[in-house]
């Protein structure tokens, strides 16, 4: 046993200071990023936010509707090889392809039917290797196989938490690594485990560790608002994703349900109880639910939400004087804090 002493951060924990800036509007800053991966070779443009590949997030129809606005889609996993046919037969050009990711876990029925998909689909070209504990060599095993397979599609493969398997992972064949264990918002590893690791501290050393391997990392979970977008994005993100925040939309899915003359949707983790009992006949003997259920008011087409968090994302760069989004990084500085906002009025 050893205890690290070192202080780490939450998006809680800070603010970013303001600085001097020649930008006169928000509408100045280009949110966009060009990045080329480190084993495909392929390059990619669009506004690096990406919906999670959750039931109620990672839709198809959440994937068309954020890929006209330039924003990414890992879709939800439990897709079939059918509903992938339909899907790209849906798009009236083969640009809705490149921003949506063909989700997968690990085990040989999860890789024959990512094989299946992409053989009948070549033209995806983004695959997310998902599991809740990136640490294990299994999975390492399985990342470096499905790159000898693909050796020209864009792996993302997490999560992890640490520098050292951030390297371990883009060694072994993934081009992006996704960061974070026990943030999200309908998350229960820390509570049900203990594990787990501060997500802007997990964001800044993990960029750190990827940037010098010439590859990109995804923070994973965490963000409540469009202010810890920018904060993920100032320590170092290349992408972020989100679940929580898109949850409770047309583009979701799922039937509303009516509670006191208020509309609500049913929203819940992967690793949850609800999701192990529709995808895995119930909860194994020899783990358990690490995730919440939970219902969150209806919001209606995700359309605003995007706009929301796009506007506080280009206001967060005036504050600081970036005019594009890469900027951002460069010109932050954390301030650690003791509160966020004045909660008088919080409902």
């Amino acid at each position: 046993m050893r205890i690290e002493a070192d202080l780490k951060l939450g998006f809680k924990d800070v603010l970013i200071r303001p600085k001097r800036s020649t930008l006169g509007s928000r509408s100045q800053v280009s949110l966009e990023r060009t990045f080329k991966f480190r084993h495909s070779g392929r390059s990619w443009t669009g506004i690096p936010i990406m919906a999670a590949n959750m039931d109620s997030v990672g839709t198809f129809a959440m994937a068309a509707a954020l890929s006209r606005q330039g924003l990414f889609t890992a879709a939800r996993k439990h897709y079939s090889p059918e509903d992938w046919d339909a899907f790209v037969a849906s798009g009236s050009d083969p640009h809705h392809l490149a921003h949506v990711a063909v989700s997968t876990g690990i085990l040989d029925g999860d890789l024959a039917k990512l094989e299946l998909i992409l053989e009948r689909q070549p033209g995806l070209a983004f695959i997310c290797m998902d599991v809740a504990n990136g640490y294990s060599e299994y999975f390492v095993e399985q990342i470096a196989k499905v790159r000898q397979r693909h050796p020209d599609k864009v792996i993302m493969a997490g999560n992890v938490v640490t520098g050292e398997m951030v390297e371990q992972l883009l060694l072994s064949g993934a081009d992006v690594v996704k960061v974070g264990i026990g943030p999200g918002s309908v998350c229960t590893t820390r509570v049900k485990t203990g594990v787990g690791y501060p997500q802007l501290s997990a964001i800044i050393e993990c960029a750190d560790a990827a940037h010098g391997l010439s590859g990109q990392i995804i923070s994973d979970g965490g963000c409540t608002c469009a202010g810890d977008v920018a904060k993920a994005f100032g320590a170092g993100a290349d992408f972020v994703m989100l679940g929580g925040m898109l949850a409770g939309h047309d583009e979701g899915g799922g039937e509303p349900l009516e509670r006191a003359g208020q509309r609500f949707v049913e929203f819940y983790g992967m690793s949850s109880r609800t999701a192990m009992e529709k995808y895995s006949g119930g909860v194994a003997e020899y783990r358990a639910s690490e995730g919440k259920t939970v219902t969150v008011p209806y919001r209606g087409p995700v359309a605003e939400t995007v706009k929301d968090i796009l506007g506080g994302l280009r206001s967060a760069c005036t504050y600081v004087g970036a005019g594009q989004l890469k900027e951002l990084t460069k010109r932050t500085t954390f301030v650690r804090v003791a509160e966020q906002h004045n909660p008088i009025f919080d409902a």
